[in-house]
């Protein structure tokens, strides 16, 4: 998808980047990126650390 970038057209989109949001809001927003990727991550391989684990169920037989 981004096989033809170049140098000159990063520096451009990093510039526009720049124009939109300023530089202090950057690191906020990379900062809920990654937050969010890691979210996605733990979601997606089936990890869940809010849920309780599974109380041992063994039966005894009556």
């Amino acid at each position: 998808m981004f096989k033809n970038l170049g140098a000159f057209e990063l520096l451009i989109i990093v510039a526009i980047v720049l124009l939109l949001f300023g530089g202090k809001k950057i690191p906020e927003l990379m900062r809920g990126l990654g937050k969010g990727m890691h979210e996605f991550k733990k979601a997606s391989e089936g990890h869940h650390d809010d849920e309780p684990a599974a109380p041992n169920q063994t039966t005894q037989p009556k």
